[in-house]
C-alpha cells in the first residue's frame, strides 16, 4: 500500500493512506541502515510504501519512493550527520520575529540558502507584528521586508494573536504543502491555530528570564487545513547548520547575487577581497544589500562551506 508520512516521532511514523486513513508504522530493518548520512531514513512528506502487520493495528515500511524535494539541515553545529526536515514539499516558509524572540538575519539567510540549494521556493514571515507597531523595530521590519522582496521571496508581517494579515498567510498557503520553520517561541503554532482553531496545538509562554521560546511542537507533524492546504509544523530550531557546501557555489544560493556571479575579474571569485569583484561593487552602489552580504560573508567564513572546489553531492 502507498500513503505519506504524516508524523515522525523517531522511531514510528504515521502514514496516512491513500483512503485517507492513518496507521502508525515501524521501519522494516534495513531502511534504518541505508548507506546515508542522515539520522532519519524517513521524514514527514515522505511517500512510503507500508504492508499492514496482522493482529497489531499496525504496519511496517518497506520503501520510501524517491523524493522530488527535501530540506535538510546538520543534526548539530559539529556533527558529520543530518537531519532531512521534511520532504516532497511546495514551499519553505520561516517565521521569524524581531523580537520575544530575536530571530537573526543570519538565520533567516542560512535557512533560505538551503531552500534554494534543494530547489524549494520559500517565503519570509514575520510575526508578532503587534509587538514591533510603533516601535523602533517597526522600521527595521519594513527594511527587512524590502531586502527580502527584493531578492526575490515572497515576504509579510502578520500577527497570530491580532489576526493582522491572516488572510494574507492564508493565500500565501492555499493550495500547498508548506513547511513552517523557525526558533521556538515565533509563534509557528500560534499562527496554525489562527487559521484552524480546531486543531488546539499547544501554545506556551516566553521564558521570562531568556525571552526565548519554550519547544511546544516535539516531532514533526503534517496537518491538513481546511483551507485546502497541509501544512508541516517543526520544533522550534536554534541553529540552521548547513550540510556539504563549496565556497564557489555559494553566491548561487543568494538570488540577487547569482546574475552577477560570473561577471567578476576572476572566474574563481570569492567576493571576500579580491580586486574586480562585481558583486562587492553592486553591494557598494547599493543594489545588493550590505546586510545579506553580510551574511555571505558570515557564512563564507565560519565554517560552513569548503574551498575544495568540488561540487555538492
Amino acid at each position: 500500500m502507498t500513503g505519506t508520512v504524516t508524523k515522525s516521532t523517531g522511531s514510528w511514523y504515521r502514514v496516512r493512506a491513500e483512503d485517507g486513513s492513518s496507521i502508525d508504522c515501524r521501519l522494516r530493518g534495513k531502511l534504518k541502515i541505508a548507506g546515508s548520512k542522515a539520522t532519519n531514513p524517513v521524514a514527514v512528506g515522505d511517500r512510503v510504501l507500508f504492508r499492514p502487520e496482522e493482529n497489531t493495528g499496525n504496519g511496517v515500511i518497506v520503501d520510501v519512493k524517491e523524493r522530488k524535494n527535501y530540506i535538510i539541515r546538520k543534526a548539530t553545529k559539529l556533527s558529520r550527520q543530518t537531519h532531512v526536515i521534511a520532504a516532497n514539499l511546495d514551499q519553505a516558509v520561516i517565521i521569524a520575529t524581531l523580537a520575544y524572540p530575536r530571530t537573526s538575519a543570519g538565520f533567516i539567510d542560512r535557512f533560505l540558502v538551503t531552500c534554494e540549494a534543494y530547489s524549494i521556493p520559500a517565503a519570509v514571515v514575520f510575526n508578532k507584528y503587534d509587538l514591533v507597531r510603533g516601535t523602533d523595530d517597526e522600521q527595521r521590519l519594513q527594511r527587512l521586508i524590502g531586502i527580502y522582496s527584493d531578492a526575490g521571496y515572497g515576504c509579510m508581517s502578520v500577527s497570530a494573536t491580532e489576526g493582522t494579515n491572516i488572510e494574507g498567510f492564508i493565500t500565501l498557503l492555499k493550495g500547498k504543502t508548506s513547511l513552517l520553520s523557525g526558533h521556538s517561541g515565533v509563534g509557528k503554532s500560534a499562527l496554525i491555530n489562527a487559521i484552524e482553531p480546531g486543531l488546539d496545538l499547544k501554545v506556551q509562554p516566553l521564558s521570562r528570564a531568556h525571552k526565548k521560546g519554550r519547544h511546544t511542537t516535539t516531532f514533526a507533524e503534517m496537518f491538513t487545513l481546511g483551507i485546502g492546504a497541509d501544512i508541516i509544523d517543526t520544533p522550534g530550531i536554534k541553529e540552521f547548520g548547513l550540510v556539504d557546501f563549496e565556497s564557489w557555489e555559494l553566491c548561487h544560493y543568494f538570488p540577487e547575487m547569482r546574475k552577477y556571479f560570473n561577471k567578476c575579474r576572476y572566474d574563481n571569485c570569492t567576493h571576500y577581497n579580491e580586486p574586480g569583484c562585481r558583486i562587492r561593487e553592486e553591494v557598494s552602489r547599493g543594489v545588493i544589500s550590505s546586510e545579506r552580504y553580510d551574511s555571505y560573508l558570515g557564512i563564507l567564513l565560519d565554517g560552513d562551506v569548503h574551498a575544495s572546489g568540488k561540487k555538492r553531492k
